[in-house]
């Protein structure tokens, strides 16, 4: 009995890990302080770019 338990248990195991691999996560990339930093960094020079543009089209 013994025996047959364990072999069970491992096929389990082996089938939880393949399905697992198959089904993807719906949880968001990891972003570290420092990359969302640069991200807000990145987004406020182009708002600012693009008010200036927009101020000198409309001078």
């Amino acid at each position: 009995m013994n025996r047959k338990k364990k072999i069970n248990e491992t096929l389990k195991k082996k089938a939880k890990k393949a399905n697992a691999k198959n089904n993807k996560s719906n949880k968001p990339r990891y972003i570290s302080k420092a990359e969302r930093a640069a991200q807000l960094l990145a987004e406020q020079e182009q708002a600012s770019s693009s008010s200036e543009m927009d101020s000198e089209s409309i001078s």
